[in-house]
């Protein structure tokens, strides 16, 4: 075991190969579909999820894990012989995970007074949040202290960013998470929109009238960004792999990519967006 423990959230979307590679433990949110609860990637998987999303007549809801969740998660760590903990999770303004964990957290004081808990709200989702959980869980395999990960994390909250487009609105605005893109719904006939993610809160970043456009917009922005400098990239979907290849093709034409990888949004976020979402979570690397 490492010296420092990551906890993140399902939703952060990394593939399982990197999680169990980088010892990284992840809550489970929930979906409400009818009477059924379903834990995120456990009781409901993705493939299934985006197949069956079109045909449903209510979209489920979601909720971010307790603070009974984390907590079980923090003395699961402790009883393995963990005493610091760093926990990352989606945006405040976006979620409640950010709150529970820190609930947890002040929990487990009371019954593991010598446990430090590290909680950071990554002002983000998806993949951004997922960059930032390999950061902390790389420099925890090196031997690198709390202080120091979260450090290195607080880093990347600011210059992280997040752009994708879909067919439609529909299911953001179902789910109540539309934010400042909400200024799009009027003119979504033959519209892809591009929305991101700015200090927690969702907004939109423009329109096209192609799936292509879209993506060539999205390296404009990347480029725009990154500049003549070096990013990570995360490229994102929801049941459309072939499409999050078009805008990695894109982007990498226009910007030096020094590590890149795929990730399929989880059921609890792709509920949110449709199936056939692509995108991408981005951030600067300084040489």
């Amino acid at each position: 075991m490492p010296r420092v423990a990551v906890v993140t959230d399902s939703v952060a979307s990394l593939p399982e190969a990197l999680l169990k590679s980088l010892k990284i433990t992840t809550v489970a949110y929930y979906l409400h579909r009818g009477q059924e609860v379903l834990r995120d990637l456990i009781t409901i998987q993705r493939e299934e999820f985006v197949r069956w999303l079109p045909t449903a007549h209510v979209v489920p809801t979601t909720a971010a894990p307790g603070p009974g969740d984390y907590l079980e998660a923090y003395e699961q760590l402790v009883r393995e012989g963990t005493e610091e903990i760093i926990s990352i999770h989606m945006g405040a303004k976006m979620s409640a995970a950010y709150a529970s964990a820190t609930a947890a957290r002040g929990m487990l004081a009371e019954r593991q007074p010598g446990v430090r808990v590290e909680v950071i709200d990554s002002r983000n989702a998806a993949l951004c949040q997922g960059w930032m959980v390999v950061e902390a869980a790389r420099q925890a395999l090196a031997g690198a202290n709390l202080q120091a990960i979260a450090a290195a994390v607080r880093k990347l909250v600011p210059i992280s960013h997040m752009v994708q487009t879909a067919d439609t609105l529909r299911y953001l605005y179902l789910g109540g998470r539309i934010g400042k893109a909400q200024t799009l719904l009027g003119s979504l006939l033959n519209i892809k929109p591009l929305i991101g993610i700015e200090d927690g809160e969702i907004v939109p970043l423009g329109k096209t009238h192609s799936r292509h456009q879209a993506y060539v917009a999205m390296a404009d922005i990347v480029a725009g960004i990154i500049g003549k400098g070096k990013a990570r990239i995360g490229y994102l979907h929801a049941g459309a792999l072939q499409e999050a290849q078009k805008v990695k093709e894109l982007v990498e034409a226009k910007v030096q990519v020094v590590e890149s990888m795929f990730g399929e949004l989880s059921p609890a976020l792709a509920v949110h967006t449709g199936p056939g979402m692509a995108g991408l979570c981005y951030h600067a690397v300084e040489d």
